[in-house]
């Protein structure tokens, strides 16, 4: 099988395609024979070397995975032939630029039919990161008021979605762009925020769902209700940030998404329901033609 490796830190331009023997699932594993991977940010911060989550190169980057069960798997939740996708493995390497994965059954969910395997492969980071955040860590229920900050990203646009299916009021900031784009998936307010500062025109926010990082989670300080609660994707491990949350009197979570076989439920449900849709920004070929041949060097 053909994947994407690197042997050194940077750009694209480090990344290989080689030759590599396919994976032996373990017991309760599936091997999947891949259609789609997606690709997020954090693989481009971790293939120009930004902070070690998997350690030094040679490496092969990937989680988000569509594709089909191959063979007889080594555990009763599947059969050859479905048609699944999933996160496996998060945050230890999942191994996804690769034509097969061996990933846990648990990790997977089957694809909804109304799902491309490009439109499934650009769901399972974003979604579970949404869907941990809101409903698992914030616990938004009907009436909450909830500002999602990057309405229009990866994340945020999954997540404004959730929040409204969660039954929430969802005011997200986006640029002016954007603003159609992120009201097409039921934001109620939109705000631009090269116009407008958010910390200035909004009060009484029950949640705050934060995609940006820099100063935005500081400033949302003012938008919160007593009691009320930011959840960031980004920010997670600013100890002087949490601080000053938990001064005024707010409360403070870092969301670190992980591999949940609930919550890729869930996102099934919605997708199934019609009450979430994924936007896929840019889609690509086979093979990248700048990235080079090659057989995998011995073990």
């Amino acid at each position: 099988m053909r994947v994407i490796t690197q042997q050194a830190l940077g750009g694209p331009e480090v990344l290989t395609i080689v030759d590599a023997p396919e994976p032996r699932p373990l017991p309760t594993e599936v091997l999947v024979r891949v259609k789609a991977i997606g690709l997020n940010p954090l693989e481009a911060r971790l293939r120009a070397g930004e902070f070690p989550l998997i350690g030094e190169p040679p490496f092969i980057l990937g989680w988000d995975i569509s594709g089909v069960v191959e063979e007889e798997p080594r555990t009763w939740r599947f059969r050859p032939g479905d048609e699944v996708f999933g996160m496996p493995l998060f945050p230890r390497a999942a191994n996804a630029y690769a034509e097969v994965v061996s990933a846990p059954a648990l990790h997977l969910a089957r694809k909804p039919a109304s799902l491309s395997h490009v439109e499934a492969s650009a769901l399972p980071v974003a979604g579970l990161t949404a869907w941990q955040g809101l409903a698992d860590l914030a616990g938004v229920t009907a009436g909450d008021r909830v500002l999602v900050h990057g309405g229009g990203g990866g994340v945020g646009h999954v997540a404004v979605q959730i929040a409204k299916a969660l039954g929430a009021y969802v005011v997200a900031t986006a640029g002016g762009s954007k603003r159609e784009f992120v009201e097409g998936f039921g934001a109620d307010e939109v705000i631009d925020y090269t116009t407008v500062d958010f910390a200035e025109v909004l009060r009484d926010i029950d949640v705050v769902f934060d995609t940006i990082g820099g100063d935005t989670a500081e400033r949302s300080l003012a938008v919160l209700r007593p009691g009320g609660h930011l959840v960031t994707a980004v920010a997670e491990e600013d100890s002087e940030l949490v601080a000053r949350f938990e001064a005024a009197g707010m409360r403070f979570s870092g969301i670190a998404v992980d591999p949940d076989p609930v919550a890729l439920r869930r996102l099934v449900e919605l997708v199934e329901q019609g009450r979430l849709r994924v936007h896929v920004q840019e889609r690509t070929g086979d093979v990248p033609v700048r990235t080079r041949r090659r057989r995998a060097p011995a073990a």
